[in-house]
């Protein structure tokens, strides 16, 4: 495989990860009303974009082995 493929998957890869965590660990919605404080999350997206990235991510790196 090309280098120039392999770097784009493992950039790729680690930015879907980082994007991925960062939608899993932030809330989507907030509420505050004084006392009451109501968050709200929806993390499927947030597992379906960390599995991207780490495919990348083992892809990139296992083509990089066979040439």
């Amino acid at each position: 495989m090309n280098n120039t493929i392999k770097t784009v998957l493992l950039i790729a890869g680690i930015a879907l990860l980082g994007y991925g965590i960062y939608t899993l660990i932030t809330p989507e919605a907030s509420l505050d009303l004084g006392i009451l404080k109501v968050e709200s999350q929806d993390n499927t997206n947030a597992y379906i974009t960390i599995g991207l990235g780490l495919l990348a991510l083992i892809i990139g790196f296992l083509a990089g082995k066979k040439s």
